[in-house]
C-alpha cells in the first residue's frame, strides 16, 4: 500500500471481522484491490482513535514519516538495539516508507513464485512496473541455504510453518531447505 493510500483509507474500507483492507481510491492509475491483515494488526486498526471516517484522522505522508522516526526511535530505546538508531528513516534519500512496498512484494514473490500474483497484489497495470517492485536477482551464492529434514508428516509441517521450502523425498527422509 502507498502512504497516500494509507492516509486516505477509510474505516469502511476495512472489514475486521474478515481482517480484510480494500483500497478503493488507489494511487497512480492502479487498480482497486485487497489486502488481507493478520489479527493483530485488525485489533490494532480497530483501537486507534475515532475522530472522523479517515482511519489515521487527517494526517498526511510527511506527518506519517515524522511518525515512522519517532517510532524507530522508541523502539531502538525499548529493545535497547542501537541498529534501529542506525536506520535513518527520518531521511526519505535513506529509507522511505515505500520501502515496504519494495519489501513485501519481494518477499510476495520468492514465497509464491507467482509474478501475476504479486502484480494483482500491488495493483498494477502493467508487468513491467511489477518487476521494478520485485527483486529477482539473488545477490547471495546459490547455496546459501539452511537444510533440514523430516521423517514424519508433523515435522515437515512444522518445518513449512517456519520458511523451509520442501525439495525432495530421499531414502523415505523429507529435505527441505530455506534461504539464510
Amino acid at each position: 500500500m502507498r502512504i497516500r493510500e494509507l492516509c486516505r483509507l477509510k474505516r469502511i474500507n476495512i472489514d475486521l471481522e474478515r481482517n480484510i483492507i480494500t483500497v478503493n481510491n488507489p494511487e497512480k492509475g492502479s487498480r482497486p484491490r485487497s489486502f488481507k491483515t493478520s489479527s493483530k494488526l485488525a485489533s490494532m486498526i480497530d483501537s486507534l482513535p475515532r475522530k472522523n471516517e479517515k482511519t489515521l484522522g487527517k494526517q498526511s505522508p510527511k506527518i506519517a514519516v515524522s511518525s515512522l522516526c519517532v517510532l524507530r526511535k522508541t523502539i531502538a530505546r525499548k529493545l535497547k538495539n542501537p541498529r534501529f538508531e542506525q536506520m535513518h528513516f527520518h531521511t526519505l534519500r535513506h529509507w522511505k516508507f515505500h520501502t515496504l512496498r519494495h519489501w513485501k512484494a519481494t518477499t510476495e514473490y520468492h514465497k509464491t513464485k507467482d509474478i501475476l500474483h504479486v502484480m494483482k497484489m500491488l495493483g498494477h497495470r502493467r508487468i513491467e512496473n511489477t518487476l521494478i517492485y520485485t527483486q529477482l536477482i539473488q545477490d547471495g551464492k546459490e547455496d546459501d541455504y539452511h537444510s533440514a529434514t523430516a521423517n514424519t508428516s508433523e515435522e515437515a509441517k512444522a518445518l513449512i510453518e517456519t520458511g523451509f521450502e520442501y525439495i525432495c523425498t530421499y531414502k523415505e527422509v523429507m529435505l527441505f531447505r530455506k534461504r539464510k
